[in-house]
């Protein structure tokens, strides 16, 4: 903080501290001299000494304190200025370990991982996959004006968005010929799976079975749904259907806030629906495909469930490969970082208070609130 408390605006409130000692000064009352027979009789007797005398000294104290709170706060208005300004340097966890060890950095520089949290350089390289061009904007508004800034990548960066960043300062970029490690994808977890439409004899029943224990390993059973009700909600992301008549309205309607329908090989696409392929055999056969339904979406084996009539489902990889083109995983974005520069615009990021002011202001709030009460209490015996 330094002198911060030397800020003209606290030192006026410091000073506005003598105004309830002024307020609280007892009065004395105004005397006149009257005359009569019996005072020439009367010795002359030293005057008492006048002292001074203080009411209401608990009130007094809260407003004292409540000013001393006030100084606190307008000086805090200088603690922004206190920033660090020492020169920052943002790594890529994409580079390797041969080019990390390559790096100088300045003396008085405070080096980060550019990852979540930024942490310090001395800590172990984050390890998940990074939004860093997300993440380089958010450390540039939080950063002080005038911090110079260098940013330490790979050739081929990554995670990278359809936009170059647009930095508030000058930055300068550094591309290392280094070999950009591959990135492994975030883990997915696996699809839920419910089934409604299903005779309890239906063969089909058995192959979900396996399915859902394939991807629940710690499930008891395959959880069914009532195909008739009224209000379907299946706890799972994906319900298999396997009814031949049409999806009733009520699953319709379920389908279009977001739920995910697995129809068989005999249901009908609903009307006005548009299906494409989203998985296709090496001998072209279509094993899967998908139409968007409002929110959700419809997909459907077209050789359905019956493990009898599609070899394809007793594949011991059937599942993972299900899950993959349920669930697919889009690949990280990456650029040439050479020609992914930050651009520069000046911008005034709002700068967040510190950490104490609005702790501060709050206290502030309720001593104001202890002042008003006791300053208008009826059980005050003089009016402050």
């Amino acid at each position: 903080m330094g002198l911060s408390l030397l800020f003209p605006l606290g030192l006026a409130a410091l000073a506005a501290a003598v105004l309830p000692l002024l307020i609280h000064l007892a009065r004395r009352q105004e005397s006149r001299l009257t005359s009569f027979a019996a005072l020439r009789w009367l010795r002359a007797q030293p005057k008492p000494r006048q002292r001074i005398r203080i009411d209401e000294w608990p009130l007094l104290l809260v407003r004292l304190l409540l000013l001393a709170l006030l100084a606190l706060l307008m000086a805090g208005l200088a603690w922004q200025g206190a920033d660090d300004r020492r020169p920052r340097v943002l790594v890529s966890p994409a580079l390797d370990d041969a080019a990390r060890r390559t790096l100088k950095l300045p003396e008085d520089a405070k080096a980060h991982w550019l990852a979540l949290g930024f942490p310090a350089l001395e800590q172990p390289r984050p390890a998940a996959p990074q939004q860093e061009a997300s993440l380089l904007r958010e450390f540039d508004a939080t950063l002080p004006a005038d911090a110079p800034l260098t940013v330490i990548v790979p050739a081929v960066w990554g995670d990278v968005d359809a936009q170059r960043p647009i930095l508030s300062r000058q930055v300068d970029w550094q591309v290392l010929p280094a070999r950009t490690p591959d990135r492994i994808a975030p883990p997915v977890s696996a699809p839920t799976l419910a089934a409604a439409g299903f005779d309890e004899k239906d063969p089909a029943l058995r192959t979900l079975r396996a399915l859902n224990a394939a991807w629940q390993p710690k499930a008891t059973a395959l959880p069914l749904a009532d195909a008739a009700g009224s209000s379907p909600a299946p706890h799972a992301a994906f319900v298999a259907w396997g009814a031949d008549a049409s999806i009733p309205q009520p699953w319709q309607d379920w389908v279009r806030t977001g739920g995910q329908l697995l129809l068989g090989a005999r249901t009908p696409w609903p009307d006005g629906t548009s299906p494409r392929t989203e998985w296709q055999g090496d001998d072209g056969e279509v094993l899967l495909a998908s139409a968007p339904f409002g929110h959700g979406r419809i997909w459907r084996l077209p050789q359905g469930w019956n493990a009898a009539t599609n070899a394809r489902l007793l594949d011991a990889r059937f599942p993972i490969e299900l899950a993959r083109h349920l669930q697919p995983v889009a690949p990280p974005a990456r650029a040439a970082a050479g020609g992914f520069a930050p651009l520069h615009q000046a911008r005034d990021w709002p700068r967040p208070p510190p950490a104490l002011l609005p702790g501060l202001a709050l206290l502030i709030a309720l001593v104001f609130a202890l002042e008003r009460w006791m300053a208008t209490s009826p059980r005050r015996g003089v009016v402050a």
